[in-house]
């Protein structure tokens, strides 16, 4: 059996080496052309390009199956229809509620420290078109019409819907319903020993993919917006240990030392991968086994955060936005703050958990208080690191909201949450 603490150092230790020598690597490019030609077609190019693109498919490879047959299961144990609306509020208003604290702190600190006085912006010529979809034609889109195809393409928002009125026509189909209910459960089970296998080889994983990012990155992108990166990590570290930690503590009435203890190894996923949905796997698997939420509540909270909590990437929207602001010489007013609230909690809705989703948002944000879009150039650079960052930020809001909900709904085992060791990464059944 592996205790989840070996896991959690074995990652840890994957992603400093990766850093290290990740880092290493891209200080001696230019030393010999040979040298250049093994790292970017033999490394970056090669074997660790073709680890990293395989361990981001597998754990992509479980996400529709694994929401379509949770939150169907799920769904088809709760009383009704009732518990199902009651459910949703509370999840929804939350995740809301959360992305607009996120924002709001951020564009406070970018007040106060200014992270864009001073920019240069001598490279701003680059030209940057960014297509973002109406608030409207994504409230069009969350019902399938198709549920096959919805699968096919990994539209998470019509998945879910797909499995929310599946699970709810079991509740109403007598013998049938309950034969196919336990059908589900055997599946639920399955695909969550598929997540313990994945787990094994996961240092694996985030080595090559955090080698590859650093070897092509390096550190020395990070110096030239030193202040705007700086303050961009402050607030998510800040957002993710104030404002979730005072959301287990208060409302849910749990530990939060415990809480962030048994998430580090989801939080370490999210760094690498930087995709919410290539997320959902484990974090479901750690909601449910190391934090003690029934499936029936994290098999609904877990994907509808996947795709609704964005607080980290709403920290770098308030942050980027005052910013771009400072860097041009534009005043933004209280009007203007109040719109980027808004603009980006509700653009929060329907965005997909994907990596690089923050720069669509972001395109929107810019364009409602009146902002050149093509201020995002002065970002790009450091965004893929800070993207790392904030989808552990927000995978960490999924789970909080998660144990806040069950709780709630008295569906939180706490001799699970208590257990420092539940949930160990075993080859049996759990």
């Amino acid at each position: 059996m592996i205790q989840p603490q070996g896991l959690t150092k074995a990652i840890l230790l994957a992603m400093i080496l990766a850093i290290v020598t990740g880092s290493l690597a891209q200080t001696l490019y230019g030393i010999a052309p040979w040298y250049d030609a093994l790292l970017d077609e033999w490394l970056v190019g090669g074997v660790f390009f073709v680890v990293g693109k395989v361990f981001v498919a597998t754990l992509k490879l479980l996400v529709v199956p694994l929401v379509l047959v949770s939150l169907v299961y799920g769904v088809s144990n709760l009383g009704g229809g009732k518990d199902l609306g009651r459910l949703g509020a509370k999840t929804l208003l939350l995740y809301l509620a959360t992305t607009a604290i996120a924002i709001s702190l951020a564009m406070a600190f970018a007040f106060m420290i200014e992270p864009g006085v001073g920019a240069d912006l001598s490279a701003k010529s680059q030209s940057i078109e960014v297509k973002a979809s109406s608030f409207v034609q994504v409230l069009v889109d969350i019902v399938p019409t198709n549920p096959i195809t919805a699968m096919a393409e990994g539209k998470m928002l019509q998945v879910i819907v797909f499995a929310l009125l599946l699970g709810l026509a079991l509740n109403h189909s007598g013998a049938a319903g309950k034969r196919l209910k336990d059908n589900f459960s055997d599946w639920n089970e399955v695909i969550l020993n598929l997540v313990t296998m994945l787990m094994k080889v996961a240092p694996y994983g985030v080595f090559a993919l955090l080698f590859n990012v650093f070897a092509s990155k390096g550190l020395s992108a990070i110096a030239e917006l030193a202040v705007y990166f700086v303050t961009v990590l402050l607030v998510l570290f800040i957002h993710a240990g104030m404002t979730y930690g005072l959301l287990v503590k208060l409302l849910a009435r749990l530990s939060p030392a415990t809480f962030f203890k048994k998430m580090r190894n989801v939080q370490l996923f999210a760094f690498s991968t930087a995709s919410s949905n290539a997320t959902i796997p484990i974090t479901m698997r750690t909601v449910e086994k190391r934090l003690g939420a029934d499936n029936s509540i994290a098999s609904f909270t877990v994907p509808m955060g996947a795709t609704l909590n964005m607080d980290g990437t709403a920290i770098m929207q308030g942050v980027a936005t005052v910013f771009i602001a400072q860097a041009y010489g534009i005043d933004l007013s209280v009007t203007d703050f109040l719109t980027v609230i808004a603009t980006a909690t509700l653009a929060s809705i329907g965005t997909a958990g994907v990596p690089g989703v923050g720069l669509v948002m972001l395109s929107m944000v810019l364009t409602q208080v009146g902002l050149p879009v093509e201020g995002i150039a002065l970002i790009i650079g450091v965004d893929r690191l800070l993207d790392m960052t904030r989808t552990a930020v927000n995978v960490t809001g999924d789970a909080a909201v998660t144990c806040v909900v069950a709780k709630s709904e008295q569906r939180l085992d706490e001799a699970v949450f208590a257990d420092p060791n539940a949930g160990g990464f075993e080859d049996a059944r759990d």
